[in-house]
């Protein structure tokens, strides 16, 4: 264990000690996404105290609980990953009918959020065993926390668009759709590619998180038309982790013609359809006429 985790791990039981963690239960327990500083008490505790550990990759999970003084004997970390999270599903479930508690962690940040766990969550709560989340570390939050959007339209949690080019393209026509703040995440290998296909949406503003929370961490926010530019100044750019957040859209003030265009489609259309040719026709947005439609729908 590093010396500096020394206290922390101290800390953490005297913080969580006289907490309740059930028998039979699942913990899913979110990791730091880079700075391992970032580690929850509650986290360093239930680590400690269950009595197996599934995750995403077990020699990354073994080097971080190392790091902690935590470190395990093979038989007590699972593999539950992308590939095989059904099967081990079950092995999970059988632990937790044995009375065991199960730590589930992914290999960055809150597990099932682009990463593996939701299947596993949703067979434990199937099998009728209980749930418990320690939240902490999210490139998701973290990123939107430095982004300075603030619209007050909410966000959209899109994660990876596709890797071929033209399913690629087409989602990006989709998002140029949604006035909300879109939250995107990258590879290195892939952040070229979308960044070319972000392009086509000019002035709108966007944020590069890149590399969040570690030593060389590079937060930007500049208009999606200069960011292939932004790339190319220097390869440095194109390397690490990313997550990108597509500020929302100025929403049109309405003038009335879009409930207008809503009355004389709605009638002749399913609404989805006349929302959609309502606000092509009058520029307004979508989720706003969407709202209207349906309060027409409601009388």
């Amino acid at each position: 264990m590093s010396a500096s985790f020394a206290k922390a791990v101290e800390a953490a039981h005297d913080a969580a000690g006289s907490q309740n963690n059930p028998a039979s239960t699942l913990y899913v327990v979110a990791t730091p996404i880079g700075n391992l500083a970032d580690i929850s008490l509650r986290a360093l505790h239930v680590l400690a105290k269950v009595d197996a550990v599934a995750c995403e990759d077990t020699r990354h999970t073994q080097q971080l609980l190392r790091a902690y003084g935590l470190d395990r004997p093979g038989g007590q970390l699972l593999a539950v990953h992308q590939h095989n999270e059904a099967e081990a599903a079950q092995t999970v479930i059988a632990r937790l009918a044995q009375g065991e508690r199960v730590a589930y962690v992914s290999d960055a940040g809150t597990p099932a959020i682009s990463d593996p766990g939701a299947r596993l969550v949703a067979a434990v709560r199937q099998a009728g065993y209980r749930v418990l989340p320690l939240p902490g570390a999210s490139s998701v939050t973290t990123a939107l926390s430095a982004s300075g959007m603030t619209g007050d339209q909410g966000f959209v949690f899109t994660g990876f668009l596709p890797s071929k080019s033209a399913e690629r393209q087409q989602a990006v026509q989709v998002l140029a759709q949604e006035s909300r703040a879109v939250v995107l995440l990258e590879a290195p290998h892939r952040i070229e590619a979308l960044a070319q296909a972000l392009s086509v949406l000019g002035e709108r503003p966007i944020t590069v998180g890149r590399e969040l929370t570690k030593q060389f961490e590079q937060i930007e926010t500049l208009p999606a038309q200069d960011l292939p530019a932004w790339l190319a100044e220097k390869p440095d750019r194109q390397r690490g982790e990313f997550v990108l957040v597509l500020h929302d859209a100025p929403v049109a003030k309405s003038t009335g013609e879009g409930l207008r265009v809503l009355k004389v489609l709605l009638p002749e259309l399913p609404l989805k359809t006349a929302v959609k040719l309502a606000a092509e026709i009058t520029g307004e947005s979508k989720n706003v006429l969407y709202d209207k439609a349906l309060a027409l729908k409601n009388g």
